[in-house]
C-alpha cells in the first residue's frame, strides 16, 4: 500500500489535536484565554478628581484704538506757511505743530488797538462833559434834559469802548490761533495739507492724533456668552471680581504678551443690534509702544473664579454618541476593575497649575472620581476589559495590581 495515501489524514488529525488543546484552559478546561492563560490586565493612567477652587480666564478677540483720537484743526483761515513736526512722530500736549501767515490779522490787531484809542477819547471826553454840568443842573444853569442827554453820550461812549476791547481781544485770540498745538500727548500721523496750501473754515482739517498710552482695546462677549455667565453667577457656580476689579493682558495673534496690568473701564448695558456683542473697553498702559491703534489682539480678563470646579485633561474627554463623554474605573460584578463610561457636562477650557489645558466639566463627574487618560479608544472597542489603573507619576513604573485584589 502506498504511505503518501495517509500523509494528508495524519496532517489533519494533527492539527484537530492543536486546537482542541488549545481550546482548554490552564487546568484542561474548555473557555480559557489561550496557551499562556488568561488576559492580563491592561495598564492605564488614571487621576482621581476633586473639587477646588479655580481661576477662570475669559479670552476675546479685540481691537486696539488710541485713548485719545484727536483732529487737529486751524481754528482760523489763511495760507499754510510752516509744518514744524516729523510726520508719524510722538509730540507733547502743546507743541506747535502748524503755523500760519498770521500778518492780516497783525494788521486787523493794529486796526483795532487804534479804535480801542479812540473809543477811550470819547468815553473820557463824555465824562468830563457829565461831570461839568452836573453842579449846573443844581443852580439850574442848564437844563434837565442837557444834563441827562451828557449822561446818556457818558454811558454810550463806555459802551462803544467796551466793545472796542473785545473786538481787539478775538482779534488777539485768532492772533494765537495762527499757531496749531497739539492738544494732547500723542502720535500725529501725516499732514493732510503741505505749505502754501490755503486753510479755510471749511477745510481746516490738519491731521490726526493719537494717544497711545494709556491704549484701549475694544471686544465684546456674544450674547450667548455674556448669559451663560450670567446663569453661571445666579447658580453660585462662578464668582465675579469684587467692583469689577479684572485683570487684563493683551496678547498678538501669536499668543506673545504685549501689555500687561490693564483694566475693565466700561461695559454697555446693551446688547448690539449689528454685532450681537456686549461691548466692553480696556484700558491697558503701552509705554513702550508695541501696540498701535487698529491692531488686532487677544484680550484675557482674569479674576474670576469657580469656587468648586472639577476638571479633567483635555484628553479625558472624548465624543461618544450621546455627546462627550469620559472613562471612569469601575467594578463589574465578580470584582474587576474595569472602565465605564460617564457621560458628562462641559464647561469651558482653562488651564491648571502646570499651564496643560483642562476642561471644566460641570455635571457628570464628583470629587473621588477615577477618571482614566489615555489607552481610550482600546478601552471602547473592549468593554469589560480588566485594567490595571495608576497614578500619572508612575506611567513608568511597572503597572499597580488591579485595585481592590
Amino acid at each position: 500500500m502506498n504511505r503518501n495515501v495517509f500523509k494528508p489524514a495524519l496532517a489533519a488529525l494533527s492539527l484537530s489535536v492543536l486546537l482542541a488543546a488549545c481550546s482548554k484552559g490552564p487546568e484542561g478546561q474548555a473557555g480559557g484565554h489561550g496557551m499562556g492563560g488568561p488576559m492580563p490586565a491592561m495598564p492605564v493612567t488614571a487621576v482621581t478628581v476633586q473639587a477646588k477652587e479655580l481661576p477662570v480666564v475669559f479670552d476675546y478677540t479685540g481691537q486696539t484704538v488710541g485713548s485719545k483720537e484727536v483732529e487737529v484743526r486751524a481754528r482760523v483761515g489763511g495760507i499754510l506757511e510752516k509744518r514744524l513736526y516729523t510726520e508719524g512722530a510722538a509730540v507733547g500736549a502743546g507743541q506747535t505743530l502748524f503755523e500760519l501767515d498770521d500778518k492780516p490779522l497783525k494788521a486787523q490787531a493794529a486796526a483795532a488797538e487804534a479804535d480801542v484809542a479812540t473809543a477811550q477819547a470819547r468815553a473820557a471826553q463824555a465824562s468830563r462833559e457829565a461831570a461839568r454840568l452836573k453842579p449846573l443842573l443844581a443852580d439850574k444853569a442848564v437844563s434837565q434834559q442837557e444834563y441827562d442827554n451828557a449822561v446818556s453820550n457818558e454811558q454810550i461812549a463806555a459802551a462803544s469802548l467796551l466793545a472796542a476791547k473785545a473786538r481787539l481781544q478775538e482779534i488777539n485770540l485768532n492772533l494765537g490761533y495762527t499757531r496749531v498745538v497739539a492738544p494732547v500727548s500723542g502720535v500725529v500721523g501725516r499732514a493732510l495739507k503741505s505749505e502754501g496750501s490755503l486753510v479755510s473754515q471749511s477745510d481746516s482739517l490738519l491731521a490726526t492724533l493719537v494717544q497711545l498710552n494709556p491704549m484701549y482695546v475694544g471686544f465684546g462677549p456674544s450674547e450667548n456668552e455674556q448669559s451663560a455667565i450670567d446663569r453661571d453667577v445666579v447658580a453660585g457656580t462662578l464668582k465675579l471680581p469684587k467692583g469689577g476689579a479684572w485683570s487684563v493682558e493683551v496678547r498678538d495673534v501669536e499668543g506673545r504678551v504685549l501689555a500687561r496690568g490693564g483694566r475693565l473701564n466700561f461695559t454697555d448695558s446693551r446688547v448690539s443690534n449689528q454685532t450681537g456683542t456686549v461691548e466692553m473697553r480696556a484700558e491697558v498702559p503701552n509705554a513702550d509702544g508695541h501696540l498701535k491703534a487698529g491692531q488686532f489682539v487677544r484680550v484675557s480678563l482674569a479674576g474670576a473664579v469657580r469656587p468648586d470646579a472639577i476638571t479633567v485633561p483635555q484628553a479625558a474627554v472624548i465624543e461618544g454618541p450621546q455627546g462627550k463623554m469620559v472613562l471612569v474605573t469601575g467594578k463589574d460584578k465578580d470584582g474587576k476593575t474595569i472602565a465605564m463610561p460617564r457621560p458628562v457636562e462641559v464647561g469651558e477650557w482653562a488651564r491648571d497649575e502646570s499651564g496643560a489645558r483642562v476642561w471644566v466639566i460641570k455635571k457628570g463627574l464628583a470629587s473621588g472620581d477615577q477618571v482614566i487618560l489615555d489607552n481610550l479608544t482600546k478601552l471602547m472597542m473592549r468593554p469589560g476589559a480588566e485594567i490595571a489603573p495608576a497614578a500619572p507619576s508612575a506611567q513608568s513604573a511597572p503597572a499597580a495590581a488591579p485595585a481592590g485584589k
